[in-house]
């Protein structure tokens, strides 16, 4: 894998449906720029679908599992 999870299974789940939510709010409010709303959703559903946050993991946010892979 090139890529080990940094989310915890809980936060992917929220990060999935805020991100269909957000689209969803977005094209039923008919927003006159949409893409950028659309575009942050889009990145919240790919981070909770793959369970690894780029931004997470340069701030040092690490889950236990992660921490553990590292050690062993």
């Amino acid at each position: 894998m090139l890529y080990r999870k940094n989310i915890f299974q809980w936060e992917q789940g929220l990060r999935i449906v805020a991100g269909l939510g957000l689209a969803v709010l977005v094209l039923a409010l008919d927003l006159a720029p949409a893409w950028p709303w659309l575009a942050g959703g889009g990145v919240l559903v790919v981070t909770g679908l793959f369970g690894f946050c780029p931004a997470c993991y340069m701030v040092g946010r690490r889950t236990p599992s992660f921490r553990a892979a590292q050690d062993g």
